[in-house]
């Protein structure tokens, strides 16, 4: 029986799966590590002893002999490389990262706000690569210098594995300003002016094999030599994969240490505040939306009160909807879509002295919620398709609560935790056959919202709303302190 390995590299962990045709999963593999935050508002991952690391970590773990690699993992970002491919410094991680702030404002002003969305289909934020290739060629003119790659997790992997210096055109197309999503091309005279003298990667689709395990790489990692490996691609289209979100209006919900959300979209569109963006497949488009906080403020939360996850996400269940009077703004480390401000600060609202740990989490809980609700508004399916995946959804009160919030059911499919698993089907497709992901992957079951909390939640959603926009200044005054 063929088997599929599928690796995807994320922000605090690194997973893979070995998958046999049918889409039993023969074998997990699961691996922790650090991320880095050399200063405020830089997130940063080291290539080597975390990204190739978790890779020959999670191979040897996994163990059989795979007939094909899918590969992907945290995006966009921007990690520069010599002409051998060898990482200069760490990578800058996606939009969680803010330290381009400056170079944003200045893109924007020199290219025009208006050609920047028509040609790419977002305005530029935390979230675009070019704005980050701008800061570096600013602040590290010696790393720019010598910079011959543009690498992201998934093609680092690929380009170690094949040689090949390739990138998947969703990826490209979060690297605004430099690719044209109409075009499905590099937008050339753009990438000439933000990034002068640099080769940029030929672009492939993920669901293509674009290269094949040298020996140097089968004896590091104990990968056959010569099985085929796919262009790779960003985790959350690779999770979306995973439970099948291919028709209009489809809408996978991320919980994982950020929100993420994508829907597939009949036709590119441009939004101001969302990212729009090249699907998986050739012809396929994406519209999609991230929180730069969801698991990072529970888990912040956790640590805090020297708690536990689970015991904390149980007791929260048990406090009754609205907190107890409380309501969480959650931009503990700015927002992305869809307010695209850096500077934005949590707000924690309606404090008494006979609030407890289980009320601050449920706010949490509600507050990344209403954050969902916000962002669905934005999106242009009017009656989306909710599918829950990631590890968030484990125990259902979370899950439960963003459905109460938004008033939309949410389908949960077996496997939650599936980037990986969509790098395997993925493989799978690029390798030849064409496997039914509702086989592989099926719903087992759908959450509905509780009809009993939708005034509640309405009324406090208009109040989460305002929240933003009143305290927008001062928030911008402290981002500044604390700088």
């Amino acid at each position: 029986m063929p088997t599929y390995l599928g690796v995807d590299i994320g922000t605090q962990s690194s997973k893979g799966v070995l998958v046999g045709d049918d889409g039993t999963v023969l074998a997990r593999a699961q691996v922790e590590h650090a991320t880095s935050y050399p200063a405020s508002g830089h997130v940063e991952h080291d290539a080597e002893t975390v990204w190739w690391h978790d890779l020959i970590h999670l191979v040897r773990e996994l163990g059989g002999t795979p007939d094909a690699v899918g590969l992907s993992g945290i995006g966009p970002v921007l990690l520069p490389a010599d002409a051998d491919g060898r990482p200069l410094r760490p990578a800058i991680l996606y939009g969680v990262d803010t330290r381009a702030g400056r170079e944003i404002e200045e893109l924007t002003d020199r290219l025009g706000a208006a050609e920047i969305l028509r040609r790419g289909g977002t305005p530029l934020s935390s979230q675009a690569v070019g704005p980050k290739i701008a800061w570096l060629r600013r602040h590290e003119p010696e790393v720019w210098e010598r910079t011959a790659m543009l690498l992201m997790a998934s093609s680092f992997l690929v380009h170690r594995l094949t040689g090949e210096y390739v990138l998947d055109h969703h990826s490209a197309s979060q690297c605004d300003p430099l690719y044209d999503l109409d075009a499905a091309d590099w937008a050339h005279d753009w990438a000439d002016e933000v990034a002068p003298g640099l080769t940029l990667p030929r672009l492939a689709w993920p669901t293509e094999v674009v290269g094949h395990v040298m020996r140097a790489a089968a004896e590091a990692t104990g990968l056959p030599a010569g099985i085929p490996v796919t262009t790779g691609t960003i985790d959350a289209w690779a999770e979306a994969a995973s439970v099948g979100i291919a028709a209009p209006g489809d809408t996978m919900v991320m919980y994982g240490t950020t929100m993420f959300l994508v829907q597939t979209a009949a036709a590119p569109a441009r939004h101001e505040t969302l990212w729009s963006t090249r699907g998986v497949r050739p012809g396929s488009f994406t519209t999609a939306a991230g929180m730069a906080t969801g698991g990072a403020v529970t888990t912040w939360l956790r640590d805090l009160v020297a708690g536990d996850h689970a015991a904390l996400t149980a007791a929260a269940g048990d406090v009754p909807a609205g907190a107890n009077g409380l309501l969480l703004l959650p931009y503990f480390a700015g927002e992305r879509t869809p307010v695209f401000d850096p500077d934005a600060r949590g707000v924690l609202i309606g404090l008494t002295t006979r609030h407890d740990a289980p009320d601050l989490y449920r706010a949490a809980l509600e507050g990344i919620a209403h954050g969902v609700r916000h962002n669905l508004a934005s999106f242009p399916a009017p009656d989306p398709r909710l599918v829950a995946v990631g590890g968030g959804t484990a125990g259902g009160v979370w899950t439960q609560i963003v459905s109460d919030v938004t008033g939309l059911p949410q389908d949960v499919p077996v496997d939650t935790t599936g980037a990986a698993l969509g790098d395997a089907w993925l493989a799978a497709v690029a390798t030849g056959t064409e496997p039914d992901i509702g086989a592989w992957n099926p719903v087992v079951r759908t959450l509905e919202p509780d009809p009993a909390t939708r005034d509640l939640y309405d009324e406090l959603h208009e109040h989460y709303r305002a929240l933003y926009p009143a305290t927008r200044a001062t928030a911008h005054v402290l981002a500044r302190l604390r700088r």
